[in-house]
């Protein structure tokens, strides 16, 4: 896999605001593996249309449902009780461990579905971030989170 958008998903991330506007569109639906890779499409000025969408739509959706979302669902279950049982805090921080793995692995599938793409400019100001937020399209955290995006150096 191309290291790239591993590397920026991880580095954009780490920028002032952005987890959480990530965290916030996440609670609004949104998957935000799919709007770290969507900011790295349009940082590459890729060109978007309904059938990319579709296509990383098919991919992330599966991924996220069985994969990723039920470790967060544990993660999350456990949070309370975890802070004062030592063992089980311990257990939650290797399922912590496993779903950041299985958001990788989600953004290493999506990195090799955009590879062909990248010859491909777009003439006008892709708009990734919004097709892909879906209903979650917090007008302020998409533009924290494009913001943070351009800021980054290569």
């Amino acid at each position: 896999m191309s290291t790239d958008l591993w590397r920026f998903a991880e580095a954009l991330y780490q920028r002032p605001g952005v987890e959480a506007a990530c965290l916030q569109l996440q609670a609004q639906g949104a998957d935000v593996c799919l709007l770290l890779c969507a900011a790295w499409l349009e940082r590459h000025q890729v060109t978007c249309n309904q059938a990319r969408i579709d296509a990383l739509h098919g991919l992330a959706q599966p991924w996220q449902q069985q994969v990723i979302e039920p470790l967060r669902q544990v993660r999350q279950a456990w949070r309370e009780q975890a802070q004062r049982d030592k063992p089980l805090a311990h257990l939650r921080e290797q399922v912590k461990r496993l779903e950041l793995e299985a958001e990788q692995e989600l953004l290493e599938r999506l990195s090799a579905q955009i590879q062909n793409w990248l010859n491909d400019a777009a003439i006008a100001p892709a708009e990734w971030l919004e097709r892909l937020a879906g209903d979650a399209a917090d007008h302020d955290a998409l533009h924290r989170l494009r913001t943070a995006a351009a800021q980054l150096t290569d």
